[in-house]
């Protein structure tokens, strides 16, 4: 009977060792099931933050690259105004340098035309001296420039007859410096060293005669030139009051001193 009773307390002890097993086996699955819940959990939020930190990093670097793309923009932007402004810049500068360099070009032209002129006009007036000198200031200051003083006069161009020392005998012997046709006009010239107001008044006297001393060109319009190396303003004021063409030294030889548009009176 004893021995029956020791092993129902065995038995007992080892189902209550059984319980205290299975209950601590039961709380340790539980906390096991705990931790792996905690640990999925845990594994869930590192997901979701790994992920919301590459969504993050992939916006991260879309605004860096737009706003890489937008520098780039800007400072290819501010690149081509710069060069335009630059190219703009340049060819301000090589018009303004080509405007100076023609403006110096203009003025070396003018003043090399000016040191022409001057020396021109001191050759002329040393050769006018010299022919003032030789008594030959028709031949050699006069019928030289009688085509370009017929053009400026009256616009003609074809010299058809042109003499120096014309003499005729009717109606009375008298001696022309310079006689000139050309086409309807007939130019007679008288040169004097110095010109008073009373030759200019004696050339008229003759040139209203003149048509009996060539009656060969009948039919032609007259004009009277009187010339001399200086001639006073006075004079040319008066020789163009009485219709006659002045001509006096200048970068031409002689050079036409009548006002522009003047129209010579016919003989």
């Amino acid at each position: 009977m004893l021995e029956i009773e020791d092993r129902v307390n065995h038995l007992d002890e080892l189902m209550a060792q059984l319980l205290k097993t299975v209950d601590q086996t039961s709380r340790e699955m539980r906390e096991f099931k705990e931790e792996m819940r905690e640990f999925k959990e845990e594994s869930r939020q590192s997901r979701e933050r790994s992920e919301q930190e590459m969504r993050d990093f992939k916006e991260e670097m879309r605004l860096a690259h737009e706003r890489a793309e937008e520098r780039s923009k800007r400072e290819t932007q501010e690149f081509r105004e710069e060069m335009r402004e630059s190219h703009k810049q340049f060819r301000e500068e090589m018009r303004e340098s080509h405007k100076q360099f023609r403006e110096e070009m203009r003025e070396s032209h003018e003043q090399f035309r000016g040191e022409m002129r001057e020396t021109k006009r001191d050759l002329n007036k040393k050769w006018g001296e010299l022919s003032n000198k030789l008594g030959t200031m028709a031949e050699d200051l006069v019928a030289p420039g009688v085509p370009n003083i017929l053009k400026q006069v009256t616009g003609c161009t074809q010299i058809k007859y042109s003499a120096v020392r014309v003499r005729k005998s009717e109606p009375r012997t008298q001696e022309f410096d310079v006689v000139a046709v050309c086409e309807e006009w007939v130019l007679i010239n008288e040169t004097k060293s110095r010109l008073r107001h009373k030759h200019l008044d004696d050339f008229v006297e003759l040139m209203q005669e003149i048509r009996e001393f060539f009656p060969e060109f009948a039919g032609k319009k007259f004009i009277g030139a009187i010339a001399s190396l200086y001639v006073d303003e006075s004079l040319v004021r008066y020789g163009e009051k009485l219709g006659l063409v002045v001509l006096g030294f200048g970068e031409e030889l002689m050079d036409v001193l009548n006002s522009p548009g003047f129209v010579p009176r016919m003989f």
